[in-house]
């Protein structure tokens, strides 16, 4: 375990220097002058290329991504072009209602996705197995802002059950701030559980047609047993890599719900931070996206072993 964990952990570091390389070309070549957006279209070509000269855009790009990538490494991103905050800063202050929506919304996908999953599966080809491949098409055909908007009719406006867009911290009380990202939990977590859904079903498929499960079941061995004891813990390992990817993804920002509900999230910096060609910023929420993502399927691969004690590393 311990030579395998060095392993991945070394790994990361090849990885990350490839985002980073990429990352800095791309936003670096992409047209949009940052003094230009700063000053506005009014300022004289002089004014324009001070700012330029102050904010270091004038060196060339070697040398500009070798003083970040030096900064990076000591924990520095840099300051923001726009607020003249750390960057650092920043996207902590802004992953908070990222990390508390995400952890709602993968809890909303995980309690629909596994039951309906399970479900759909004990109850081959039964009007109950139907229901619940429809509702996953129908969770992977609904646009998210469409839902976001129709929920918001439904519980804010003609309910007034739930607040219809912001944030409150949970400095203001837990229930109430997760009172505010209930909505747009529901809007992203309904979504992502249609993929749930049919993986579980398939991976229960699968498990339940090995000869172990009919001897089990030639014992004497109760059908509850059976499903959640034998077979549902050996389907977890393809469940749990999609949860995994699901979660990254949710924890890199969903730009469409932040929108939609107006939450100031990791979605909403990166859009604001385009706009406005806020290089540091940008660079630094795509590096600790591509940190999240490697350290998250990580995890994954090391609750595995857990899961399954048939896995080796």
């Amino acid at each position: 375990m311990l030579p395998y964990l060095t392993g991945r952990l070394l790994a990361l570091v090849p990885v990350l220097l490839v985002v980073a390389v990429v990352v800095f070309l791309l936003i670096h070549l992409t047209p949009g002058d940052p003094a230009r957006v700063l000053l506005g279209q009014d300022a004289t070509p002089e004014q324009v290329q001070t700012l330029r000269h102050a904010l270091g855009l004038d060196r060339p790009l070697v040398a500009q991504f070798v003083l970040w990538l030096g900064r990076a490494l000591r924990g520095d991103l840099g300051l923001s072009f726009f607020q003249h905050v750390p960057v650092t800063g920043d996207i902590l202050q802004h992953s908070t209602p990222t990390i508390m929506l995400s952890l709602m919304a993968i809890s909303v996908a995980l309690l629909i996705g596994i039951p309906a999953g399970v479900i759909s599966a004990i109850f081959r080809n039964s009007w109950l197995d139907q229901g619940s491949l429809a509702l996953a098409m129908l969770g992977a055909a609904v646009p998210s802002f469409w839902l976001g908007l129709s929920l918001i009719v439904l519980f804010a406006v003609n309910l007034g059950w739930l607040p219809s867009s912001g944030y409150r911290a949970p400095a203001e009380g837990l229930g109430v701030s997760l009172r505010y990202l209930l909505l747009p939990a529901l809007a992203l977590g309904l979504p992502n559980s249609s993929l749930i859904i049919r993986f579980t079903r398939s991976s229960l498929l699968d498990v339940v047609a090995n000869d172990y499960i009919r001897t089990a079941r030639a014992k004497g061995v109760g059908e509850r047993t059976v499903i959640f004891h034998h077979a549902l813990r050996n389907a977890l390992v393809p469940i749990l890599t999609v949860v995994g990817l699901t979660f990254a993804a949710l924890m890199g920002g969903a730009v469409v719900t932040e929108t939609v509900f107006s939450l100031p999230g990791i979605g909403q910096l990166v859009v604001s931070s385009v706009l406005r060609r806020d290089y540091p910023v940008i660079q630094g929420v795509i590096l600790m996206v591509a940190t999240l993502y490697v350290l998250i399927n990580l995890l994954v691969d090391l609750l595995y072993f857990l899961i399954d004690p048939r896995v080796k590393y």
